[in-house]
């Protein structure tokens, strides 16, 4: 995976145990909702919905919460509200590709909010298709690494049909075409192997390799944005060596 989900991986972990806690909750509420209004209100038959619940239940999301958002998401319950998906395309320091996906009640907020953050930290909206044709839609399944063989959950992985797994420090991701996620991701259960996650992510066809410097400026660039209420997910193309990822994350 690229620098960045070594990255984001590391910021999840510090977010369940922070002040972040509430906005992670936040996003995955929208997740939720946004699952069950499409697939319904059965997690057994919406595999969206089922991955959606299965990550708030590893945040710790109380299961009141994650009720209620099934039934707002339903229909089965009023409140809910109505999200509109948007994909933004943009350029970080250094010349990284962003995608910036956004769950927004409010276009305008929404798109006010991604171009300020971007122009304040050295960065710049993109038009349309200008980042994206170097990325393609992937599924991927987090493994922390602790107790798991790399080699049983490779073979494991490609027997139930994944593309690939890679080794990203303290967990694998389990690489999936995406509609072959949820098969993957079932063989790996029944195969007694936990997962943090599992999610369709934008990944990137190639990369490039930043100093510190531009590296501490693209993550901080991330995190602000981030932090942005209507934002649910970013994917970048930006990696770096194993030295300066151990320094970011230090830091």
């Amino acid at each position: 995976m690229s620098g960045h989900s070594k990255w984001a991986t590391t910021k999840h972990k510090k977010a369940a145990i922070d002040a972040k806690r509430g906005k992670l909750f936040a996003k995955l509420i929208k997740n939720i909702e946004i699952a069950a209004r499409q697939g319904g209100g059965d997690p057994d038959g919406n595999p969206a919905l089922y991955d959606a619940i299965y990550k708030a239940k590893k945040a710790s999301m109380p299961a009141d919460n994650i009720k209620r958002a099934v039934k707002r998401g339903s229909g089965e319950e009023a409140g809910g509200a109505d999200y509109e998906d948007i994909v933004y395309e943009g350029y970080a320091p250094a010349g990284v590709g962003l995608i910036i996906e956004c769950l927004t009640d409010n276009r305008n907020r929404a798109a006010a909010e991604v171009r300020s953050t971007l122009t304040k930290r050295g960065g710049s909206l993109a038009t349309s298709g200008s980042v994206s044709f170097n990325f393609e839609r992937k599924g991927a399944i987090v493994v922390p690494s602790e107790g798991v063989d790399f080699d049983d959950l490779f073979e494991k992985a490609a027997e139930a049909g994944a593309e690939d797994v890679t080794d990203d420090g303290d967990a694998y991701t389990v690489i999936t075409d995406p509609s072959d996620t949820p098969t993957v991701r079932q063989a790996l259960q029944d195969a007694g192997i936990d997962y943090d996650s599992a999610d369709m992510v934008m990944m990137p066809k190639s990369e490039v390799e930043l100093t510190l410097d531009d590296a501490r400026k693209v993550a901080t660039l991330i995190d602000a944005l981030d932090d942005l209420d209507d934002v649910q997910n970013i994917y970048s193309n930006w990696t770096a060596s194993d030295e300066v990822m151990a320094q970011l994350a230090e830091e």
